[in-house]
């Protein structure tokens, strides 16, 4: 008797234990769906924020002060006609951390796009400070910086007639946090295996933040990241980016967006374009 009273017990106690168990989990999944529902709203709302544009009261408000708050930003350029190399850039725009001059320059001190084509390329990721160049046939090795560098991902781009390795390079401490890495401004490498010849691409005093091949071309889009604070870290949040094309042959830079263009976006963006 005694033993059928103790069995029943433990089978109570039992089932106790395993309501309590299922409470307990229940209690933890909702507790984590709220959570994620929170951050999502949270999200959804910092989004709808970031991407829009101040009202007009607002705009009136600034320009009694001479002040502006949004600058205009290039996103990366999209290509929408293969045949015919047609590209189209998003026009975006980046809230400052502070409000500036109207008069200040929109760039302080004068990204990648995607597509399919038929080149092979392949990506090699790491942490590296140099990179040295072997040809097995000659015994012949050859190392490409003379100088301390930081690195990470290194691009192979085959073409028809060359092999071209890029890198983007932090070679200063311009962040002044101690370290030369990948938060300090970088500049673009260019290694040609073929004429085994290094060039560099750099903006004075910007970021490197993406880089890709125009359509059939060895000619690249290059999305600088402008400095705005002067910090000397670019934050891809509060600050804007501008795009330039490289030509590969001739080795210079110019403006995608002429300066005309640039300044009427500005002018739509902060008002003063009536």
């Amino acid at each position: 008797m005694k033993i059928e009273k103790l069995k029943n017990y433990n089978q109570k106690v039992l089932a106790i234990l395993g309501t309590l168990a299922i409470v307990l989990v229940i209690v933890s999944i909702l507790g984590i769906a709220g959570i994620a529902i929170s951050e999502l709203f949270r999200f959804n709302n910092y989004n709808d924020i970031e991407t829009g544009i101040l009202s007009d009261e607002k705009i009136e408000e600034l320009q009694k002060e001479n002040k502006r708050e949004q600058v205009i930003s290039y996103e990366n350029p999209k290509l929408i006609d293969t045949l015919n190399s047609i590209y189209m850039i998003p026009v975006s725009h980046k809230n400052l951390n502070e409000a500036e001059n109207l008069n200040g320059l929109l760039n302080n001190r004068k990204g990648s796009y995607e597509y399919e084509d038929s080149r092979y390329s392949r990506q090699i990721y790491g942490s590296y400070n140099n990179l040295i160049i072997y040809n097995q046939k000659s015994e012949v090795t050859k190392k490409l910086f003379d100088k301390r560098v930081n690195f990470n991902n290194i691009n192979v781009e085959y073409f028809t007639d060359n092999i071209l390795l890029l890198f983007k390079v932090a070679e200063n401490d311009t962040y002044k946090d101690g370290v030369i890495n990948l938060l300090d401004f970088k500049s673009l490498y260019i290694y040609s295996l073929i004429e085994k010849k290094l060039t560099k691409i750099e903006n004075e005093e910007m970021d490197i933040i993406s880089y890709n091949f125009l359509n059939e071309s060895k000619d690249l889009i290059v999305s600088f990241g402008i400095d705005k604070n002067n910090d000397g870290k670019y934050e891809d949040l509060n600050e804007p980016t501008i795009i330039k094309k490289y030509n590969y042959k001739t080795g210079k830079l110019t403006n995608i967006v002429g300066e005309k263009t640039n300044s009427d976006l500005q002018k739509m963006l902060e008002g003063t374009e009536k």
